[in-house]
């Protein structure tokens, strides 16, 4: 028999009749005599509720308050379908991040799991207890609750997976799989059986929402075997094939098995949730641009695109980078308050852009593939505002107003869409 962990996302459980599902669901692999810890999201919608009264109180809120108040929505959820599960006749109880515990370092809002204690949690799965573990939460070093970012419950998952070396962590949610794009804005987008975890990776980075960015980078650090698949389903039915997130060798072992060549582009991903900042004027000098990213990083606030407009006529350059939306006025609070220290002009900001990405680990022995994403954009009339590269990924930042846009026509100029029924 295996030891599973089984995670459930925020749309699996919103509401009591979706967390019976999910019940009826772990009691069936239960059933089976497997060892299970399920780990499970607030409901959907309730994050960004709490979120909302955070921003209600203060705009610039204190992150570790921020984090009582938000965490609290899985604490709900894993709370209920523990209460669930027993009426059900199965043996559960709720362990709550403090209680198993863990422990958790760096900043408030973005905390990064150091240590899980599994003893007390494997001594109960091993007697047939179902152990249900609320995710995105852990302790840091003085008590106090923390969070570990957005989507922080499928690093809950991967993380409690690796600690108690689990045969493999099954990702629940709504779609059956990762797809070559969101199929909800392309009709004919695929799904994808195998995908290799340093293409999730950069797809989860740039706004893939089927994982989140740093689960796959710890599944792939700790060789956790992840498996991505739909929550409704019926319960008692076998599985169908989700998509398998696997190491680049086992990738190429598959293709070679079935004689298959490996696609150039494996996926499409957009993201919505980006702010452009430019700062204006800034000395042309050794050190200026360090005094303008180093309280940011100091802050753990991320930045993305980076462009230096370099002047040969002035001493002065302008520089333009994007954050998370979510940080945008925190940003510009932090370069605000050292205006004069870094001796720019002015700050302008935009949030009407979004990112758009090609990935695939084809790129790396074909050439090309961004001169085709920028010809097919601009045959569109489709303004680049931004870019950024990677081995494996091309991304632009663009007009919010054209990502569907965007993400149809690249779909098509890659060749990615589904053939036809």
């Amino acid at each position: 028999m295996a030891r599973i962990v089984m995670k459930f996302g925020g749309t699996s459980m919103a509401g009591m009749e979706r967390i019976r599902n999910v019940a009826a669901r772990v009691k069936y692999v239960a059933s089976q005599g497997h060892e299970v810890a399920v780990v499970v999201s607030a409901m959907a919608g309730e994050t960004d509720r709490l979120v909302g009264f955070c921003k209600e109180a203060s705009a610039l809120y204190d992150p570790a308050e921020y984090d009582v108040v938000v965490a609290s929505g899985e604490q709900v959820t894993s709370g209920l379908l523990a209460m669930t599960l027993k009426a059900m006749g199965v043996d559960a109880r709720s362990w709550l991040g403090w209680q198993l515990p863990i422990r958790t370092i760096e900043a408030h809002a973005k905390a990064r799991i150091s240590t899980i204690e599994t003893d007390a949690l494997v001594a109960a799965m091993q007697a047939g207890q179902v152990a249900v573990i609320p995710g995105f939460q852990g302790m840091m070093g003085d008590g106090r609750v923390s969070t570990l970012g957005r989507g922080g419950s499928d690093t809950s998952a991967v993380a409690v997976a690796a600690a108690i070396k689990a045969d493999r962590c099954d990702i629940y949610t709504d779609v059956d799989g990762v797809y070559t794009t969101d199929p909800r804005i392309v009709a004919r987008a695929r799904k994808l059986d195998l995908v290799t975890y340093e293409e999730m990776l950069e797809l989860a980075s740039v706004g893939a929402k089927v994982l989140q960015t740093r689960s796959v980078g710890l599944a792939m650090k700790e060789g956790v075997v992840v498996q991505v698949l739909s929550s409704f389903d019926e319960p008692t039915q076998d599985d169908l094939p989700g998509t398998l997130i696997v190491s680049d060798e086992d990738l190429e072992a598959k293709l070679k098995e079935t004689k298959m060549e490996r696609q150039l582009i494996t996926g499409i991903a957009h993201d919505k949730n980006e702010a452009k900042i430019i700062v204006t004027r800034v000395p042309d000098k050794p050190g200026a641009v360090a005094s303008i990213f180093t309280p940011l990083a100091d802050a753990a606030i991320n930045v993305d695109m980076i462009i230096q407009n370099d002047s040969k006529d002035t001493e002065e350059t302008d520089v333009t980078f994007t954050v998370p939306r979510a940080d945008l006025a925190r940003s510009v609070d932090i370069l605000e308050a050292r205006q004069e220290e870094i001796g720019f002009r002015r700050i302008i900001t935009d949030t009407e852009v979004a990112k758009i990405s090609v990935v695939g680990v084809g790129m790396r022995s074909h050439a090309g593939v961004a001169a085709t994403m920028f010809k097919t954009l601009a045959d569109r009339g489709i303004n680049i505002e931004a870019i950024s590269t990677s081995e494996i990924k091309v991304s632009v930042l663009i007009d919010e107003d054209e990502t569907e846009l965007a993400v149809r026509v690249l779909h098509t100029a890659y060749g990615l869409d589904a053939a036809a029924a």
